[in-house]
């Protein structure tokens, strides 16, 4: 079981050191990090308090400072003391993950490991909150994303003293924003599970059904530009005679909806919004 599946399916369990310590541990069998010998399953030593940086090795930046090892077991204890206490407590359960995340981040309890750590610890609060262990979002996986502006968010807010409106703020946008993502999603699966259905007896040779699916995985609008002869060439490996009769078929078969003329003629695939006006995505994009 990994971090993530760890504290989603089994929120009921209390958040203890050990339990925070193990998720550590788990993310560095080796104990190393990359080349580096590190602490696994504790909190982290020494005399010198910790400097968060990011950006490219050239360009540096120092975005907080976290304790010095001295505080740590205290300041953990005060911080496991709270997040289980919360539970229970009036506190709406968007804003004590984000507030979890924070105190969390600000603390930078171990060595290394600890921004996917804190990410679990939200994906935790959540299902705490739900009382499910099933996710139809994932913030932390947005966080992860949005790495540049979450530094400077964390940032700002371990300077700003005690109000951290502005991180909540954010925090809640990225909620938002994962929902969002999740929402296209499962839209998308309905549309391309719809499509099926409506055209489960469409004659389709292997190369036309292959384009089709990309086309579906590409969303509304397709390719950007819609699909032409000679993209469809370059997907299929077929030369542009045969392109051109299995997409004047897949027309015939009203699988794709076709626009323009001569040179400029581009098809779609024909369900509703996903038309020329739709935003589509370039053949070339490594996303697609």
């Amino acid at each position: 079981m990994d971090l993530m599946e760890n504290a989603t399916e089994r929120w009921q369990e209390p958040l203890t050191l050990a339990r925070l310590c193990g998720w550590q541990a788990a993310l560095f069998p080796t104990g190393h990090a990359g080349l580096h010998r590190i602490v696994v399953g504790a909190i982290r030593a020494g005399a010198e308090p910790m400097q968060i940086v990011s950006g490219p090795i050239t360009r540096r930046k120092i975005q907080f400072e976290a304790p010095p090892p001295k505080r740590l077991p205290r300041e953990v204890k005060r911080f496991l003391d709270w997040f289980e206490a919360t539970r229970t407590a009036p506190v709406e359960g968007l804003v004590r993950a984000g507030i979890a995340h924070l105190w969390f981040e600000v603390l930078h309890p171990f060595e290394d490991g600890n921004g996917r750590v804190g990410r679990a610890l939200v994906d935790l609060a959540l299902a705490q909150d739900a009382q499910l262990e099933q996710r139809l979002y994932s913030v932390s996986r947005r966080l992860a994303e949005s790495r540049n502006d979450y530094y400077a968010e964390l940032g700002v807010a371990s300077r700003g003293g005690l109000d951290i409106t502005r991180w909540l703020l954010w925090f809640v946008g990225q909620f938002e924003g994962a929902c969002r993502a999740s929402e296209a999603v499962i839209d998308l699966s309905l549309a391309k599970a719809r499509f099926w259905l409506e055209h489960a007896e469409a004659p389709m040779n292997d190369r036309q059904r292959k384009v089709v699916n990309r086309m579906l995985e590409a969303g509304p609008g397709g390719f950007a530009g819609g699909m032409s002869t000679s993209k469809y060439e370059h997907l299929a490996g077929v030369s542009r005679a045969t392109a051109y009769r299995d997409l004047e078929e897949l027309v015939r078969h009203r699988l794709f909806a076709q626009a323009g003329a001569g040179r400029g003629t581009r098809y779609y695939v024909a369900m509703d919004g996903w038309g020329a006006d739709a935003p589509g995505r370039n053949l070339d994009d490594p996303r697609r």
